[in-house]
């Protein structure tokens, strides 16, 4: 994988060198860095399908099976309040993230924004971690998908459904990016209608309204908040509570896609925003109200939460309480909607990856056929590879499959915090280098409520997130004590993101510095700033709008 030398100007277009780093100003749309040049993906992800994406697209396993383990190792206290600092995290991230895929709508996102901002050997790192993260999902999302099917039938081999849905998701890449789009807005639209109905059951369940059907004598009376109470807020006291971060991460990984599909989208700068700000409702409405009343109704004792982990669907906390209520046909129905969940986050599996491999090999980080991209606007040796990833599921047949699985694992989870924290990074250093270079905050299409105070709180949290990730990884539970094999499966994805680091700094052979200087930022190429008549115009709309609506506006 060497890295071509100083590439010649074209028309008018100044370039970069080996390393990334912008040698003269330019002009026009080019992607600079850029060393194998493909045909443009498709721009077909309409507004509908960006919003579905960005409130639906990433409720899967991680919401429906893996907050069962964290519940009972956590406590129902430690659920929200994890959840709630990785959303909030989550929320400023992605904000910062739509200002710069708004400004920048181009291929890789997220990863080409590090490269530009903060320094190329790590935006290498970030891009493949982020590349191999959605690699090793999909298997885990397949098999996942697969073990749902026992609650009907368990007479058919896990490899039958593994094969199924595989094939489903090969025919679903055919249509390119407009059948992930299509595939996402009616899965979505299952997956929120489900979590509506699941807090107004749970609701009911917390009321005493099943009481005649009830096998679960708890359930026949009011329960309050009888469960924060006994067996407790809190279990397994700090250890428990720093536990619930990886999950929380897992949960609420793929929302960030929002942002690298800006480069397929038909409107980036009408349905980014839009978008961003669907987010909002899915952290507050679909993951902590759904888990508030979850910890209401399910007790964090009980022993069926202790296999609610990995793909093991059967003991999902939400069907758990629901069969409690001896409410028949309805275990079924959210069994179907966690199968449809899954799927659903397996085909972001097909679309994260994908995108990433492919701007990665525009870039020469990656092999050079992995930037081909058809006529029809679809990474076709992406998608090859990320299908023969998917045959990893089959592992699922091997005997020691759920230790294959947490390996295999070990790479997502924590690897979105130094995903999320390098956006939040990449921000801050894009609005340094903006200002350095004499652009205006008033040319930029859309801008984060907060700034970038917002992006420095992010990135904090990130830090915190992975420190506290960090002594759970080293002590799970009060009484333990270190161990090598349990560490590295909650923090492999930290030296793997180093070995990467220093891998590109090897192979550019770029040590003269740990990040791009201000003025050597690439701040246009792919630039889509507002004009004259755009500025004064927002102007005139900003001066009508107080403060505080302002502040409601950024958020709705």
């Amino acid at each position: 994988m060497s890295t071509p030398p100083l590439e010649e100007k074209q028309h008018g277009i100044e370039v970069v060198d080996s390393h990334g780093y912008l040698q003269d100003h330019h002009s026009g749309d080019e992607e600079v860095g850029v060393v194998n040049k493909a045909a443009p993906l498709s721009r077909d992800l309409q507004n509908r399908h960006m919003q579905m994406i960005a409130i639906g697209g990433s409720i899967g396993a991680g919401l429906f099976v893996g907050s069962g383990k964290v519940l009972q190792s956590g406590g129902p206290a430690s659920l929200i309040i994890c959840y709630m600092i990785v959303g909030v995290m989550l929320l400023f991230t992605c904000q910062a993230l739509a200002e710069m895929a708004v400004l920048y709508p181009v291929n890789g996102a997220f990863y080409t924004y590090v490269v530009r901002f903060v320094d190329p050997s790590w935006g290498f790192a970030m891009g493949w971690d982020y590349a191999l993260s959605w690699l090793t999902v999909l298997p885990f999302e397949l098999t996942a998908a697969s073990i749902t099917i026992r609650f009907w039938r368990d007479d058919i081999n896990v490899g039958v459904w593994i094969t199924v849905f595989l094939v489903v998701l090969s025919v679903i890449q055919i249509f390119g990016v407009r059948g992930y789009g299509e595939v996402e807005f009616i899965l979505s639209i299952i997956k929120i209608l489900a979590c509506i109905g699941f807090i107004i059951l749970g609701i009911v369940i917390n009321c005493g309204g099943t009481w005649k059907t009830a096998t679960n004598p708890d359930y026949r009376h009011y329960l309050g908040a009888k469960y924060w109470h006994d067996p407790g807020a809190f279990n397994n006291g700090f250890n428990g509570f720093c536990g619930v971060f990886v999950v929380a991460a897992f949960a609420f990984g793929g929302t960030e896609m929002v942002g690298l599909a800006a480069a397929e989208s038909a409107n980036p700068r009408k349905s980014i925003p839009l978008a961003t700000k669907q987010v909002f409702w899915r952290i507050c409405f679909f993951y902590i109200v759904n888990l508030f009343i979850l910890g209401l109704i399910v007790k964090s004792s009980d022993d069926r939460l202790l296999n609610s982990k990995g793909a093991n669907t059967k003991y999902s906390p939400f069907v758990i309480a629901i069969q409690d209520a001896g409410i028949k046909v309805l275990p079924s129905i959210f069994n179907a909607v966690i199968t449809i969940a899954v799927i659903s986050v397996a085909n972001s599996c097909t679309f994260g990856s994908t995108r990433t491999m492919q701007a990665l090999a525009e870039r020469g980080m990656a092999p050079k056929f992995l930037a081909y991209v058809d006529k029809h606007g679809r990474p076709l040796w992406c998608i090859v590879i990320q299908i023969l990833f998917g045959f990893l599921a089959f592992i699922g047949e091997a005997g020691n499959s759920d230790d294959i699985f947490a390996w295999l694992l070990s790479l997502s989870g924590l690897g979105y915090f130094f995903v999320w924290g390098s956006i939040c990074l990449a921000h801050i250093r894009f609005r340094s280098g903006w200002k350095a270079q004499g652009y205006s905050l008033d040319q930029i299409p859309y801008k984060p409520t907060l700034g970038v105070a917002g992006s420095w709180v992010g990135f904090l949290l990130n830090i915190i997130c992975l420190m506290a990730t960090f002594y759970n990884a080293l002590y799970p539970s009060p009484d333990s004590k270190p161990d090598a094999k349990a560490f590295f499966q909650a923090y492999l994805a930290a030296p793997v993101v180093l070995f990467l680091y220093l891998l590109w700094k090897v192979i550019s052979r770029d040590w003269r510095r740990l990040y791009v200087p201000l003025l050597q930022m690439d701040l246009k190429s792919g630039l889509r700033m507002l004009e004259q008549h755009e500025i004064d115009a927002a102007a005139q709309q900003k001066s009508l709008k107080s403060l505080p609506m302002r502040i409601v506006h950024g958020l709705f």
